[in-house]
């Protein structure tokens, strides 16, 4: 009997033993457990068990960006308002009269009445600069208002005895492709338009310096521009 007990016995111990040291590491686990769910629920990674209580951190606060950088308002300067004294803004009339004629590009589509005005500074001013070749353009305008003359720019252009290019009432052709055209037709586009201005509206004559025409008495002499001297 006492050798059938024996190793009972000794397997009672064995297991009394194993009971006694898992006790502690289970009461350790326990302990751990809550510390783990917290460190969980502060947003860190499952399964991490930090040794003491992770206290999650307040969020990040920033400037906005209305405190950061301060907002001065636009100024802006209006510009006058279009009208019968003001055709254009005070912006594109105080314009040089250089760029306005580089900044046109409105070519072919001029109607009759341009084309005439056009073919006047062409054949009469084409080697002057561009202010003598507005100021026959404006010339031509201001006989076609005058009442004295025709009441049209063609009519104007192709009245008998007044410009020398005209031949039996016909203008002729021109080099569509030069520059000199080109300009031709800006100088006429900002002349119709008034855009700048080189001479009053009364003047209404002008010849060439390099003659000295018997009516030239009877007017004012107003200018000299370029080659040519202009008359009220």
């Amino acid at each position: 009997m006492s050798g059938f007990f024996r190793p009972r016995a000794y397997a009672s111990a064995l297991v009394f033993l194993a009971a006694f040291v898992a006790a502690p590491a289970m009461a350790a686990e326990s302990a751990v457990a809550p510390l783990a769910q917290t460190a969980t629920v502060a947003g860190f990674p499952l399964g991490l068990k930090p040794s003491a209580p992770m206290v999650p951190a307040a969020p990040a606060t920033y400037p906005s960006v209305a405190a950061a950088v301060r907002l001065t308002p636009a100024i802006v300067q209006p510009f006058p308002a279009a009208g019968p004294a003001n055709p254009g803004s005070a912006l594109v009339q105080h314009r040089p009269l250089h760029d306005l004629v580089i900044s046109f590009v409105d070519y072919g589509n001029q109607d009759s009445e341009e084309l005439c005005l056009a073919k006047a500074v062409y054949f009469e001013a084409r080697g002057e600069g561009l202010e003598g070749q507005l100021a026959v353009a404006e010339v031509v305008l201001n006989r076609a208002a005058s009442g004295l003359y025709p009441t049209t720019i063609c009519g104007v252009v192709t009245q008998p005895a007044q410009f020398s290019f005209v031949r039996a009432g016909r203008l002729p052709p021109v080099d569509a492709g030069s520059e000199c055209w080109h300009k031709a037709l800006a100088i006429a586009d900002i002349a119709r338009k008034h855009l700048a201005e080189e001479i009053g509206q009364n003047v209404l004559w002008y010849h060439a310096d390099y003659v000295a025409p018997g009516w030239g008495r009877f007017h004012t002499r107003v200018a000299q521009i370029g080659q040519h001297i202009f008359y009220s």
